[in-house]
């Protein structure tokens, strides 16, 4: 189980505070990196999002110490880091946050196994969204069984 993402964009508090819509949670300025921001939805599993500024990238640390924060001055912006998250919200709520803030929303089928929302943040970051119906295709798709058939 995933608990938690990282992500980075171009306006965190602005982000967060519209996922935290999305997720029907809330957003937390983020202590540890001053300028990023934690959306909570209030699960069960702890789910939590973080969200950095679009030049921030995660170091390691040295010997024992833990990881540290870094600028990277040539950051597109792009990346092929995603995450599908199911959430409570209706597609047509989704539609309605990403046409508000001019982000491209697409409602997608992946290889006829299940359908997500392309979540577009600032038009670059993809979250995947997954209603309540596509949250049911998803976990059918992934039992076991189900996903030894699909690559065996």
């Amino acid at each position: 189980m995933i608990h938690h993402i990282s992500i980075s964009v171009r306006n965190p508090q602005h982000v967060a505070e519209v996922l935290a819509e999305v997720l029907n949670g809330q957003a937390f300025p983020f202590f540890p990196h001053p300028g990023s921001y934690m959306v909570f939805p209030f699960d069960e599993y702890g789910t939590g999002i973080e969200v950095y500024p679009l030049k921030t990238q995660l170091m390691p640390g040295e010997g024992d110490n833990q990881c540290t924060f870094a600028e990277n001055a040539s950051s597109s912006g792009f990346t092929a880091t995603h995450a599908a998250i199911s959430v409570s919200s209706s597609q047509e709520k989704i539609e309605l946050i990403g046409k508000r803030e001019g982000w491209r929303v697409l409602r997608c089928n992946r290889d006829s196994f299940f359908d997500v929302m392309e979540f577009w943040l600032e038009n670059t970051v993809m979250l995947e969204l997954l209603t309540p119906e596509m949250s049911a295709q998803y976990l059918a798709v992934t039992q076991p069984e189900n996903l030894k058939k699909a690559f065996n």
